[in-house]
């Protein structure tokens, strides 16, 4: 059965219902359109799952990317700066150095 079959039932079905009191006074087919219901409200969050992680795939390798990228950026610009730091302090024992000599 196609969908669009399934679709026309289900149409069908609620059609009967809203003209009889089936629904009120039959358990089992309160059971059954609950059923149909939720069933129909899982394949919708399904589908929406589907199409969110097919979205979050497409994204994910140029994001990666990127932070790898700004990641090995950080790395460079932490040893500069601790190069930096290194002659800085090779610098103040120079100037150390020199304040001695006047002293």
């Amino acid at each position: 059965m196609t969908d669009m079959e399934k679709k026309v039932m289900v149409r069908l079905c609620v059609k009967i219902l809203t003209k009889t009191d089936l629904y009120e006074t039959d358990k089992e087919v309160h059971n059954l359109v609950e059923w149909v219901s939720v069933s129909e409200q899982i394949k919708a969050n399904n589908n929406e799952i589907r199409n969110l992680t097919g979205e979050y795939k497409k994204i994910e390798p140029e994001c990666r990317e990127g932070v790898r990228e700004r990641l090995e950026r950080m790395k460079a610009l932490c040893k500069e700066r601790n190069e930096l730091y290194e002659k800085q302090n090779d610098l103040r024992g120079q100037k150390q150095q020199i304040e001695r000599g006047f002293a």
